[in-house]
Formats: structure tokens, sequence, C-alpha cells
């Protein structure tokens, strides 16, 4: 029952994660998102066949350890911004930083039940509100990982000197495969990062 209930929180962190790289884009300049339609939380604009629904639903029935999961990209055409590599960067970090919000906002809901001594009666509330810390965390972390397409390659690219980050970013079409190596090598360091920084939260949100 718990387990199934994760999917609606994991569908929902991806959005916010794309609707806040888009909000970010309108505030530099950039109506693309805008237009677009995606500047909601509605889900179905937001929806990939695969990284919202396949995905998820195929870790959740092989009783996978984690679920992971992602939402169509949201549009963005950084030649509308003042600084598009700069600006472009900042669209990037706006989606990281749009979960690690949500993973504070849900330790602090956890520090709310603790503080009113209401935890134990709502151990369901709880367990859901300690994994949306856990798949916020992991959602920044990945995302920050600067392999084009993700989050981090734009960063990585606003800080690099124009020759280099030309050359960095004619990676893009080599992107996913660039990803899947460094998941399949790199994926238990990863998920321990996830871990250590989640159990801080969750840690500080309990010892309050």
């Amino acid at each position: 029952m718990l387990e199934l209930l994760f999917l609606p929180i994991l569908f929902f962190s991806v959005i916010v994660h794309e609707v806040a790289h888009g909000y970010a884009a309108l505030r530099l300049g950039d109506e693309t998102a805008l237009y677009s339609g995606r500047l909601t939380l509605n889900p179905i604009p937001h929806i990939d066949p695969v990284g919202t629904i396949i995905l998820p639903l195929f870790l959740f029935i092989s009783h996978s350890p984690f679920l992971i999961g992602w939402a169509k990209p949201v549009p963005v055409n950084p030649y509308n911004f003042v600084n598009p590599r700069q600006d472009f960067a900042k669209v990037g970090a706006a989606g990281p930083l749009a979960n690690i919000a949500l993973a504070i906002i849900s330790a602090m809901l956890l520090t709310v039940l603790n503080l009113t001594g209401l935890l134990g009666n709502f151990a369901l509330i709880a367990g859901l509100l300690q994994y949306a810390v856990f798949i916020n965390i992991l959602l920044a972390v990945f995302n920050l990982i600067p392999i084009p397409p993700l989050d981090g390659s734009r960063i990585l690219a606003a800080i690099l000197p124009y020759d280099k980050a030309y050359k960095y970013e004619r990676m893009m079409r080599f992107g996913p495969f660039f990803t899947l190596i460094v998941l399949w090598i790199f994926w238990p360091f990863i998920f321990k990062i996830v871990q250590v920084i989640a159990g801080l939260i969750l840690y500080a949100a309990m010892a309050i």
C-alpha cells in the first residue's frame, strides 16, 4: 500500500522540477514554456510515456528498492535570454533547487508531526514524507551530474571558456549514452551520497 502511494509523490516531484525550469526561464525573458502550456502542475502536459509511466511502473512491479522517473522536458529557448549562457545555467539550476526545496518542506512537515506528538498516529504520512525527502534529493543529485543533457551540464557549460563550452555542448548527442555508463559504474556511489544527504535532513527533522 505504502509503495503504491510513492508513485504520485514521484510524479509530483518530477513535475515540480520541470515547472521550476519553465518559471525560471519566464523570469529571465523566455516565454516558450508559458505558451507551450507547461507552467502548470496538471500532470497531463508533462507526461513522458517512458519516464513518467513505463519506467516507474516497471520498477514498482519488479519490487525495485527505489523508484525513479522523469517528466517531458520543458521547452526553453536560450536565445530569448539577455545573457544566454548564464541564464540557461540558472534555468538548469532551478529544477534541482526545486527538488531540494521539496525535500526540506517534507522534512519540516515531519518535524511538525514529531513536535505535536502525532508521528505515531500518522505513520503512513510520515513514511510518505520520508520518501519525499529521499526521492527529491535523488532527483537533485542525479540532475546535477554534469553530463548533457542533465541540468549539471548547463551549469558547467556556463563557467567553461567559450571554446571548451562549445566542445562540451557537442557531447549532447552522446549524453544519454554517457549517462547510462555513469549510472552503471557510479550508481552505488551516487545512491550512497543521496542516502547520506537525505539521512542528515531526516535526522535534523526528527532531532528538533
